[in-house]
Formats: C-alpha cells, structure tokens, sequence
C-alpha cells in the first residue's frame, strides 16, 4: 500500500497519464496546445498597430514597439513563476489561475489612455501567458513516452511560432477598419475561448496525482515522508531557481543552445515586427497587402511539421532500434542524435535569409522574398525542435524547461535590435547581419557538442536530472 504513494503501480497503473484513455489523452493534447497558442498570438497580433499607436501618443517607433517587445520581455520571465507553481500545485492549477490573470491585464491595455500604462499591462500579460506555452509542453511530456515524444513535441512546437505568425496577419485586417484596441480585444476573446476546453482536462503531474492518492487512501505520512521537501523555501530558491539558472550560466551547452535558440526567437519577432515596412517601403504594399506578405512565414511554419516528423520516423526512430538491438532495450540513444534536424535546417536558413534580404532590397518580385521568409521559418523551426528535444534528452524536463528564460531573453533583445537596425542598415545590410549570426552560432553549438556532448550526458557537479525530495514527473 506504501507504494502506492509513493510510485505508479507497475507499468498499467490507471492513474499514469499514459495510460488514460485515447481519447482523453489526445483530447487534453490538443487543449493545452491551443492554449499555448493564444500566447504567442497575445503578443504578436499588436504588431499591425504600431503606426496608430505612434500617430495616437505621437511617440517614435522605438517607444510604439515597447509594447511588443515587453510582452515577450514578461514571456521570458513567466517560468519563474509557472515552474514553481507547477511543482507544488499541478499542471492543470497553473493554467486554470495565470490565464485569466493575462486576460485581465489584456483587458488592461485595451482599456488606457497612455503608452506606458499600456507597456506595463502588456508586460503582465505576458508573464501570465508564458505559464501556458511552457506548461503545455510538459503536458505532452507527462502523456508520451521518450523514444515517441519526437513527433507529437515537434508538432507542439510549431504552435507558438504559428500564433505569432498568424496574429500579425489577423490584426492587419482588424486595425485598418477598426481601432488598435481591437487587437487587444481579439486576443481576449481567443484566449479566453481556448482557456475554456482546459477546464475540462485531467491533472498529468505525477507528484500531484500521487498526493492526491495518497490523500485518498490515508497514506498522507507515507508520502509526505519520502516525497514532501524538508524546507520548501530552501527547496524553491535551490532546485526550482537556483540551479536552473545556475545550469544556463555555467553548462557550455545550455549556453550556446539557448543564445542560438535565442537569436532564432529573436529572428521570428524581427520578422513580426518588420515584413510591414518592408513591404510597404520596397514594394509600397498597402495596410491590406502588408497584412497578407505573412502568408509566407505562416506557411513555412505548418509546413515544418512534415520535413521534421519524416527526420523523426525515418532517421533517428531507426537508429534509436538499431541502438537497442545492439545495447539492449532499456539503453538510451545518445542525445545527439536529436540534434538531425537542427543540421538540417540550418543549412538553408542563413541562405534564404540572404536571398530574402537582398531580394527585396534589390526589388525582385515581392514572391520572392515571401517565399524565402517562409524557407527561413522552415529552418528555424527545424533548428528550434531539434534543440529543445536535445536538452530534454540530456537534462530531463524540469531543467530543460528553464532554457526558455534564456532564449527569451535572448530572442527580445535581439528583435528590438533588428527592428532598429532596418531603419540605419537598410533590409539588406539587416538580413546579412542576422545570417551572419545564424551561420556563425551553428558551427560553434556544434564544435561545442562534439567536445563537451559526451560529458554533457552525465554532468558533474550536482547532476541536473537528480530531483531532490522529489520524485521524477515519470
């Protein structure tokens, strides 16, 4: 009876999330997903509304665009609260109370009268909407089991870059014949639409669901004992904050994977940021036109599911085979072997983000650089889910997690910087800068990984997947 308190019992324990029903289990994928969606969408949807906002507070476009970026900016900081309530309350508890906080300081910004209340309101919701993309995939996490986690992760992780290339589009429509605030009315409604389908999903956290059990059966002490944290303070400052932050700072690997993961995050919202005025001064698109050139980064992103899923299946599952018919059933492949389709992509990314710039410098048909926006987008993403499911591999969800804040931060940084360049550099000058940069961070990740990759699967110090007065989520 202990044990029930204390782990699954054996591998068809009806409590394990991955043994719910087919239908709950895809049911609850799709749900948080789709909540994951509304927060890039949140973000990315103000960007039409730049040059109303600048005629409205008769600011510059530096200070029209803060609001962008300290959403993002408030998206970098989000796991620092949504990790810790995780761990303590559970997947579902996180969703349920930080999204309607997001709403209401949505409902904020729609409602002032300044930019800088606006920028404050934005920056909240952002905080608040973080939890939900970084939750969401450990949801699918608790649901899959690691050697199929490929397809159904690279799927998750085209939704977040898919909302904030699908909002810049909606929101094109929507200000030219409404006012900005409709952006941040659009983006309640979304959001609160796919907040309700979450409602209904079952928690996935193992400590959570264990606890509860425990409860039931009246073995609250023989959990507590073995799995509740001596000091819980002690616990959230070293395990939860500590040490992740720790590992950015101090692991060559989840440096140079976060600043490259980083620089691509900042690659798509320099893209948000900046196709209208591309557009509008190289090919003198009107509000209607600008809105639609998205249609190029939009569709290279649902494209990317397909070249990735087909690396998955057909490359690393058969070596993943092969690996276990020679070392047996219980090994692991080693984690490099995630990073395929991150080589893969990042060959055509630094040159279509060539050909993209100096076309539309040079005025070559508008396809032409909307089509190699969209190869780019391709390429990103390939790189982005590669590398993420590299530190899984390596450094177990709960800390791999914690490379989100370093991208973030990475990735805000470097979309103010390019959206300031466009206007000193030129589009070609900018887009040169940025592939440079791209074809420069590949070959130093990937120097990096081959001469700390084996060290980096076994860490020293203080192990990175050791869960201290916690059991592992599976």
């Amino acid at each position: 009876m202990v044990n029930l308190a204390n782990d699954w019992n054996g591998p068809n324990d009806p409590d394990n999330p991955r043994n719910f029903p087919r239908i709950i289990r895809l049911s609850s994928m799709v749900a948080v997903t789709l909540l994951a969606f509304t927060g890039s969408f949140a973000g990315a949807i103000y960007a039409p509304a730049q040059e109303q906002i600048m005629q409205w507070q008769q600011c510059t476009y530096e200070v029209a665009i803060l609001p962008l970026s300290l959403y993002n900016l408030g998206l970098a900081f989000g796991p620092i609260i949504g990790a810790p309530l995780s761990e303590t309350y559970g997947r579902k508890a996180v969703f349920v109370v930080t999204t309607p906080l997001c709403i209401l300081f949505l409902l904020g910004g729609g409602l002032t009268t300044t930019i800088a209340s606006l920028s404050v309101c934005r920056f909240f919701a952002g905080v608040f909407a973080s939890p939900n993309i970084n939750n969401a995939s450990a949801v699918i996490l608790d649901y899959s089991a690691p050697h199929s986690r490929g397809v159904s992760l690279g799927m998750y992780y085209s939704v977040p870059s898919l909302g904030a290339s699908i909002a810049p589009l909606v929101g094109g429509f929507i200000v030219p014949h409404r006012s900005w605030r409709w952006t941040q009315w659009v983006a309640i409604l979304v959001t609160g639409g796919f907040y309700i389908p979450v409602l209904f999903t079952r928690e996935t956290y193992k400590k959570v669901i264990l606890r509860r059990r425990a409860i039931a059966l009246g073995l609250t002490d023989a959990y507590s004992s073995s799995s509740t944290p001596k000091h819980p303070l002690r616990y959230f400052f070293t395990v939860l904050i500590h040490r992740p932050i720790h590992m950015l700072l101090t692991e060559p690997i989840v440096s140079f994977v976060s600043l490259y993961n980083g620089l691509i995050y900042g690659l798509l919202y320099t893209f948000v940021t900046s196709i209208p005025w591309i557009f509008a001064t190289y090919y003198d698109f009107g509000p209607a036109a600008q809105s639609l050139s998205y249609l190029g980064v939009t569709v290279g992103t649902v494209l990317a599911c397909a070249p990735f899923a087909l690396i998955d299946i057909r490359f690393y599952q058969r070596r993943l085979q092969r690996w276990k018919s020679a070392h047996g059933e219980g090994s692991q492949l080693p984690p490099q072997n995630r990073l395929l389709s991150a080589l893969v992509g990042s060959i055509p990314l630094p040159a279509s983000l060539f050909i993209a710039g100096w076309a539309a410098e040079y005025r070559v048909h508008w396809i032409v650089p909307i089509v190699f926006q969209g190869v780019a987008m391709l390429s990103c993403f390939l790189v982005y889910a590669g590398a993420n499911l590299f530190m899984l591999d390596v450094y177990g969800p709960l800390y791999s997690a914690r490379g989100w804040v370093g991208d973030q931060l990475v990735g805000v940084f470097d979309a103010g910087d390019g959206a300031d360049s466009l206007v000193f550099l030129g589009l070609g000058g900018v887009v040169e800068e940025e592939e440079s940069k791209t074809a420069d961070g590949l070959p130093k990740t990937a120097a990096v990984d081959a001469v700390f990759g084996r060290a980096a699967a076994t860490p020293s110090a203080t192990p990175p997947c050791t869960y201290v007065h916690a059991p592992p989520s599976h």
